[in-house]
């Protein structure tokens, strides 16, 4: 992988990380398009500069990660599924990540469902009159309860498909406990942390215990300047995010998603050679 090409996929990392549209997807249609051969480090790298992208969250959100213990619980109680299921299921997973089959199919589908999100999920207003008598305590303190978390936590195991996004699975999963947009995608955010913390940190360990440290080694400059890369454009896409879907729902990420899942499987019916392989 050449400078430029990590260049390239680390921009749409940033982009799509915390869009409902597949970070993962676009990185593994923009490794196709590029022709980057699958190998260990692709896929490590596929992997590590997401938690490059998650720690803009820890920078724009740093005061939520120091109010209360009861933040850090409720995210780990979203998080336990996913990563229970994903450590049973790594080397399935790994497979996956060199399908864009999988993705097109998963873009396409997702998309279908974001069309709908915003009238099966109204957006409500928030208004918590027990948060009132604390300012102090945030509005998702009061409406994120714990079997609320680990049910957006179940959501979070379906991302684990490449394609599917897990900010759109987990901002679903919010809003399908009458969680608030706004609350729904700053939680998906949060949950992000630990979740892309631990798969990056599973796939550095792995190749370590594998005896594959020279895969982490050679390639150590391209790897932190893609996490620099990913960091610094995901900065401005979360304000983005935010701002967009508090006032317009999901319906333009969903036609999004339906015109690449649509144009991926039409390439592919043409005998356009998409394969990572």
């Amino acid at each position: 992988m050449s400078w430029i090409e990590a260049l390239l996929i680390a921009i749409v990392e940033g982009l799509t990380e915390f869009l409902p549209v597949s970070s993962t997807g676009h990185m593994i249609i923009t490794e196709a398009l590029l022709g980057i051969e699958s190998d260990e480090f692709s896929k490590l790298f596929t992997v590590n500069i997401q938690f490059g992208a998650i720690l803009s969250v820890l920078v724009l959100y740093w005061k939520r990660f120091l109010k209360n213990f009861s933040f850090y619980y409720k995210l780990i109680v979203a998080f336990i599924p996913a990563a229970i299921l994903g450590f049973l299921l790594g080397d399935t997973i790994d497979a996956l990540l060199e399908s864009p089959l999988v993705v097109a199919v998963s873009l396409l589908l997702g998309g279908i469902v974001l069309l709908y999100i915003d009238r099966w999920f109204p957006s409500n207003p928030v208004t918590y009159e027990d948060a009132l008598d604390d300012p102090n305590r945030h509005a998702d303190d009061v409406e994120i309860t714990y079997p609320k978390a680990f049910m957006i936590g179940l959501f979070q195991c379906i991302a684990l498909i490449p394609g599917v996004s897990r900010s759109a699975a987990t901002i679903i999963g919010g809003l399908s406990q009458k969680i608030s947009r706004k609350n729904a995608a700053e939680f998906s955010f949060f949950l992000a942390v630990p979740t892309m913390a631990a798969a990056s940190g599973y796939k550095l360990l792995k190749l370590v215990l594998d005896q594959k440290t020279e895969v982490i080694t050679n390639n150590l400059g391209i790897l932190l300047f893609g996490n620099l890369v990913a960091f610094l454009v995901a900065m401005a896409a979360i304000r983005f995010f935010i701002s967009y879907l508090t006032k317009h729902g999901f319906r333009v990420f969903g036609w999004y998603r339906i015109v690449v899942g649509s144009l991926l499987l039409l390439l592919m019916a043409f005998g356009v050679e998409l394969s990572v392989l």
